[in-house]
């Protein structure tokens, strides 16, 4: 399954075409599926597979759509023929160009929110770590989830020119980031800890792409997929010393006994908390500077700000995780404690090396000359189009650093708040919710989307289907195929009658039939 996934994930990124890409669009979400209901045995895994293919399904009906237009717009879904812009033929219903470009990026954005995991399609992510954890950071963390990132920058030039498509990408991406970070803040299973925190950065990296930041969001989805990859699978190294234990009010002093686990998380959680010289700064900051330098002051401030608390809020609960797992004293069972022990190398070697690219891969994005640095060189074949109608804004040297210093002050506030909280004071996370203050209850709680959800929309459809079945399919659809079949065969219980071998009958029958004949024929 893994590799089919590859083979997908390949297909997709390299397809020349939005139908191509869509083979393989549609080909990671059959494998991500297949891969979170692995353990099939277990009906909650069951169900987070068909919520995440039912959810993801919604999304790409918006993909398909989008892709219509394309067509119908330019004759062509070939990125040479639309991505230049010079190939639109008419839009729809008699709209212009750029209302038709609007359209499609709304309707592609959709596409993107499903399998981003973006408001309001996300509840499925958190579920999806039912997986093994080995697919959570491969397909949850670093490579399935960005393909809506990569969707949107690869037609970074139909953004460029659609303005409103832009905005609402922005809009989406900010809220997210700052939403799914809130609700990192109080999840105490490590593993959901970790998926909103994959939401909350995918949110970054729409930010970017809604600002113009192409860049900037390929970026950070380049260094993402290296700290997130190393989280997740840190995270499955000690479950495996916790004898699968999840809960992080479970654990704690893990420190000494999973001494490489220990240094790898804590190198992946100040990469992804954007302290410098770590990879998660460059490109979060990277993205923060392109949001400061995009359109008028108020909005730009305003943006700006909220994505400094968002990237304050992702220190603080990494953190806060980092503590209540590796330090303090430990809080599990004897039989854990007696149990606890570091990984085997086929688990720390991954561990390692991805930490040392969670360290270093930051340094592609050191500028080479003003503004322009090696991916930016490398993906500008690609985004050349977009380039020539949004060229990303640069803020003067002073400028950028010193809203530099600003996040990274911020994160180290953050930091510094939950040490004080977590290994200062040892404040240990509620074990009842009953016992947690309200407005707490409500972000452990997930702000109870799922349940909205379900109140809203999965009832009232379980209760129109239910109806529908009753009514229309029992009584019309069954009552019209029965009926026919009654019908057919009452007529053969009567007709029969005429076949029972009596040749007087038969005689009778014929003179009948040649009178009738007759009669027909004179008249």
């Amino acid at each position: 399954y893994l590799n089919l996934f590859v083979f997908f994930m390949l297909m997709l990124v390299m397809a020349d075409s939005y139908l191509l890409m869509f083979v393989g669009w549609e080909g990671v979400g059959l494998c991500s599926y297949l891969l979170i209901g692995f353990w099939f045995k277990n009906t909650e895994y069951n169900n987070a597979a068909k919520k995440a293919f039912i959810v993801n399904r919604i999304g790409d009906l918006g993909f398909l759509l989008g892709m219509v237009l394309l067509f119908v717009s330019f004759g062509s879904l070939d990125f040479s023929v639309i991505l230049e812009g010079n190939n639109f033929i008419a839009g729809p219903f008699g709209m212009t160009k750029s209302e038709t470009l609007n359209l499609v990026g709304i309707l592609l954005f959709i596409g993107a929110c499903g399998k981003s995991a973006q408001i309001p399609l996300y509840t499925w992510l958190p579920d999806a770590m039912a997986g093994p954890t080995p697919v959570s950071a491969l397909i949850h963390a670093a490579t399935m989830v960005t393909a809506g990132v990569y969707m949107i920058a690869r037609s970074g030039a139909l953004f460029a020119q659609a303005e409103l498509a832009s905005g609402i990408v922005t809009g989406i991406g900010l809220l997210t980031a700052v939403f799914a970070a809130t609700i990192g803040l109080f999840q105490n299973d490590i593993k959901k800890v970790l998926a909103y925190s994959t939401v909350s950065q995918l949110g970054f990296m729409f930010l970017g792409l809604g600002v113009g930041a192409y860049t900037g969001a390929v970026f950070h989805v380049t260094t993402h997929a290296f700290f997130k990859a190393l989280l997740f699978l840190g995270a499955g190294s000690v479950i495996h010393a916790m004898s699968g234990e999840q809960d992080i009010r479970r654990m704690g002093g893990l420190k000494k006994g999973l001494p490489v686990t220990h240094l790898t998380f804590l190198l992946g959680t100040i990469a992804i908390a954007g302290i410098p010289p770590f990879s998660g700064f460059f490109s979060k900051d990277e993205i923060l500077a392109h949001v400061y330098g995009d359109g008028d002051d108020q909005t730009r401030r305003f943006l700006w700000m909220f994505g400094i608390f968002g990237s304050m809020l992702t220190a603080f609960y990494m953190f806060r995780l980092y503590y209540l797992v590796f330090a303090g004293s430990f809080r599990g069972t004897h039989a854990q404690q007696h149990h606890l022990h570091e990984s085997p190398k086929s688990m720390t070697i991954p561990l390692i090396v991805l930490a040392a690219l969670s360290v270093i891969a930051g340094f592609i994005g050191l500028p080479l000359k003003k503004g322009i640095h090696l991916l930016y060189n490398f993906l500008h074949p690609s985004l050349k189009d977009a380039y020539f109608y949004k060229r990303p804004e640069h803020l003067h040297m002073k400028e950028e650093l010193f809203l530099m210093g600003l996040a990274v002050a911020g994160a180290i506030a953050a930091i510094y708040l939950a040490y004080r909280i977590y290994r200062k004071k040892q404040v240990l996370p509620k074990e009842s919710e009953g016992e947690m203050p309200k407005a707490q209850r409500l972000i452990y709680n997930k702000y109870f989307v799922d349940e909205f959800y379900d109140a809203v929309i999965r009832r009232p459809l379980d209760w129109i289907s239910g109806t529908t079945y009753k009514f229309f399919e029992l009584r019309v659809v069954d009552g019209l195929v029965n009926g026919i079949g009654g019908a057919v065969k009452w007529c053969g219980s009567v007709i029969r009658y005429a076949q029972a071998g009596n040749v007087g009958f038969y005689l009778f029958a014929m003179t009948v039939a040649v009178i009738i004949l007759l009669v027909v024929k004179l008249v």
